[in-house]
């Protein structure tokens, strides 16, 4: 009989993770939330986190019934399915709240990329913990924070150094971008509200940049779980701006073709680091809303909000916030990398040692899973594709 896994990713980032670690798995019964990579792993979605995304844009009531009735349907499936284990993949508020009901019914929980404590509400620490078996952590500090408190904590990595490296060249001949001049990849976010908040800025500051200086040329990287409304949408605005657009594939993401460019303004999150490691100096525009703005000016205990620079522990990638997302501000910041490329990349390198030896994440975290998993089955062999390349 073969042993089932409860798997839940609520986002682009996560939903690539979580399929990572399940191509290294198989005679398993993956059931559960996750979107694109996930589905084509062979996994049962109960609930598709694209429909997720899509749900409640201008309508909070909306969006908040769509959670609401996919948690309670993934914590149905697992009281009726009791599977043998549970891998969480991010997805903090959510994951939050089903973890201490699966532990409950006496399945052992995996949280992959637990809250980022450190930044903010730390005071949770100690109910994650508790409502966890282990937890598989993407930043070297975190280790030792979550060991200090008792979990069962381990770093594997974190997932953009999954990504493949490519030559710069070959992309730049795949996405017919010059070979000499300056390029700049426009990465607007994975979620469509933040896609609606940031596109129009940032094209605007590429194009002050392009018309400021001889030769530059730009892509916007469109997320495949964004829903057909924002994807047309930011299809219309790029052709307005005549900038082409390249639909990022849900699995391999954006690693692959990062390294045909130079530099890259970006919404914050995994897509910073992301650029960092393929040596795409970033620039971060982020934006929400009011009291979310608030929120997180009470809480936060951080002073930098990028990977980059929180692992570098100073602010060397330029980082605009709320109401200095500007096209001005963009193509400053756009130019200063250009200019000072040079400067950038040593930075660049130096975040890669941060994260020190480059581990493949979804190897130490399948590592992880694999003794529970085992408990029901003779095969190792089978559950690990110990044939996938590293």
């Amino acid at each position: 009989m073969k042993p089932s896994l409860l798997v839940v990713s609520g986002e682009a980032s996560g939903d690539r993770a979580l399929s990572h670690v399940l191509s290294r798995l198989t005679n398993v019964n993956a059931f559960g939330m996750g979107g694109e990579a996930t589905s084509r792993t062979g996994a049962e979605l109960l609930v598709h986190s694209n429909a997720l995304a899509a749900m409640g844009i201008g309508d909070v009531a909306a969006r908040a019934f769509g959670i609401s009735r996919a948690y309670l349907t993934i914590l149905r499936a697992a009281k009726e399915r009791r599977p043998t284990a549970a891998l969480l993949v991010n997805y903090s508020e959510f994951n939050g709240r089903l973890a201490p009901k699966l532990k409950a019914l006496g399945i052992r929980v995996l949280w992959y990329g637990p809250p980022q404590v450190w930044a903010w509400r730390k005071g949770r620490m100690d109910a994650i913990r508790r409502s966890t078996d282990r937890l598989a952590v993407m930043l070297p500090f975190e280790e030792a924070l979550w060991r200090a408190s008792g979990a069962d904590a381990h770093y594997v990595g974190h997932p953009a150094m999954e990504e493949s490296v490519h030559s710069g060249a070959d992309v730049r001949r795949t996405l017919d971008l010059p070979p000499t001049a300056s390029t700049v990849a426009i990465l607007p976010g994975s979620r469509p509200h933040e896609v609606r908040r940031l596109l129009v800025p940032m094209l605007r500051g590429y194009e002050l940049v392009r018309r400021e200086r001889a030769s530059v040329d730009g892509r916007v990287l469109l997320a495949s779980s964004l829903d057909d409304a924002t994807r047309e949408w930011a299809l219309s605005e790029a052709r307005r701006a005549n900038v082409e657009v390249v639909r990022i594939d849900a699995r391999e993401g954006i690693g692959p073709v990062l390294c045909g460019f130079d530099a890259a303004v970006c919404a914050s999150g995994t897509a910073v680091l992301e650029c960092a490691l393929a040596k795409t100096i970033p620039v971060v525009a982020y934006k929400v809303g009011l009291v979310t703005e608030g929120v997180a000016r009470a809480t936060l205990a951080m002073r930098q909000v990028s990977l980059p620079n929180i692992l570098l522990g100073r602010p060397v990638f330029p980082e605009l916030l709320q109401r200095a997302v500007t096209p001005r501000a963009i193509a400053e910041a756009l130019t200063n990398a250009l200019v000072n490329k040079k400067d950038f990349l040593r930075s660049c390198a130096d975040v890669e040692r941060c994260l020190g030896q480059r581990m493949v994440p979804s190897r130490e975290v399948t590592k992880l899973l694999l003794p529970w998993l085992e408990s029901r089955t003779d095969r190792r062999t089978d559950l690990l594709r110990s044939a996938v390349p590293a």
